[in-house]
């Protein structure tokens, strides 16, 4: 397949289990930093530059293969991938959805390292059999920076893969991802002074030897992304926490329910005996919501027309996700979630429709007024 570009996310080079797979064009930073550092550094002169080249290409197939493992066992287990993305700070595995529990999280988070470790080894034996110099010095960078970058993205504390793992054990404990994020962000932050601070001061100090400018700018640049990632953990951790401790009862609205036979009269005349409520919405003969009345085009038909008009006409079919399961008394965290990833745009605001354990609509709850709840609190 010949690379295709896409503005948003860089080069297109192929799908793994249909997942498509990018390279942004910062990529292109780290190939040159790579290849001007380590090519004068080799002693083969002009060679060398291609052995670092080569070498740079091998370590964008281990970030390719670290993301691969993330996205093929969120896929495995059920979960939706949109992209893996190569770029500057190494690469990234979008996901289209939250994982639902802490197991499903941990899984995902080991089977990034777990691919560098598979291409450790496959490097470890390719430098014991290759006799060439130069495919076994390569074949020794593949195993030393995979096993690098196993054990780095192994550390307890987020943005990393370790911390993605303290998340889902501290969720698993205490049933709350948000107190999981908040360690897990706290733990990033810790482990990101330290690592900072061992590279540009202690080991500096214990070598008796200065650092170099390149290598401060790289502590810098990577210091201030986990530390970024670090704080977006714990500033979510705090959201979660706070939505987890709502009560979905505190939450809901009165929603006007029509069957599919009714006529938008019938809505009309639904919205005015219940003025508190925000939407309106149409179920089968069995019972079961099809749709939300999409309340603006309803308000812009002509009023005479109301009384012959289907109820349908003026229909919005709800995207995946749309309708949630969970009682009153239940912890809104879950209607949140199905809310900020999955809800429908619905006349000025995202809004998801609430049924009980039973079955029987309990209302809607929307963003808007999940929102107001929170800077209630």
């Amino acid at each position: 397949m010949s690379p295709s570009p896409t503005p948003s996310y860089g080069w297109l080079i192929g799908r793994v289990s249909g997942i498509p797979v990018y390279i942004a064009g910062s990529w292109g930073v780290i190939a040159a930093v790579i290849v001007l550092t380590f090519g004068p550094r080799t002693g083969l002169g002009t060679t060398g530059y291609f052995v670092a080249a080569a070498y740079a290409l091998l370590l964008l197939v281990s970030v390719l293969v670290h993301e691969a493992g993330h996205a093929i066992a969120a896929r495995a287990l059920g979960g939706r991938v949109d992209r893996i993305v190569a770029n500057l700070w190494g690469g990234h595995t979008v996901f289209g959805g939250a994982h639902e529990g802490p197991r499903t999280s941990g899984i995902v988070a080991i089977a990034g390292p777990v691919g560098n470790l598979a291409l450790a080894l496959l490097g470890w034996w390719g430098s014991a059999v290759l006799t060439a110099p130069i495919p076994s010095l390569l074949a020794g960078a593949l195993a030393y920076s995979n096993l690098l970058v196993a054990a780095f993205n192994l550390l307890p504390g987020l943005p990393l893969d370790g911390g993605f793992l303290v998340e889902a054990a501290v969720w698993g404990l205490t049933g709350s991802r948000g107190r999981g994020m908040l360690v897990a962000g706290w733990a990033g932050r810790l482990i990101t002074a330290g690592v900072a601070g061992w590279l540009a001061v202690v080991q500096p100090l214990l070598t008796r030897t200065a650092p170099d400018l390149l290598s401060l700018v790289w502590v810098a640049l990577i210091g201030a992304f986990l530390w970024r990632g670090a704080s977006a953990a714990i500033a979510v951790g705090r959201t979660r926490v706070a939505v987890e401790a709502l009560r979905v009862g505190q939450l809901l609205r009165p929603v006007v329910v029509v069957p599919a036979h009714a006529s938008a009269q019938t809505v009309v005349d639904g919205l005015l005996r219940v003025p508190e409520a925000a939407s309106a919405v149409v179920v089968d003969p069995a019972g079961m919501p099809v749709g939300w009345v999409d309340l603006a085009a309803l308000a812009s038909a002509p009023e005479a027309s109301l009384p012959s008009a289907p109820a349908t006409a003026f229909l919005a079919t709800g995207a995946p996700g749309w309708v949630v399961t969970a009682d009153p008394a239940d912890s809104a965290g879950a209607v949140v979630q199905a809310l900020a990833g999955n809800g429908v745009d619905h006349p000025g605001h995202a809004m998801v429709l609430v049924r009980d354990a039973g079955g029987s609509i309990a209302g809607s709850v929307s963003l808007e007024d999940t929102e107001a709840a929170l800077v209630r609190r």
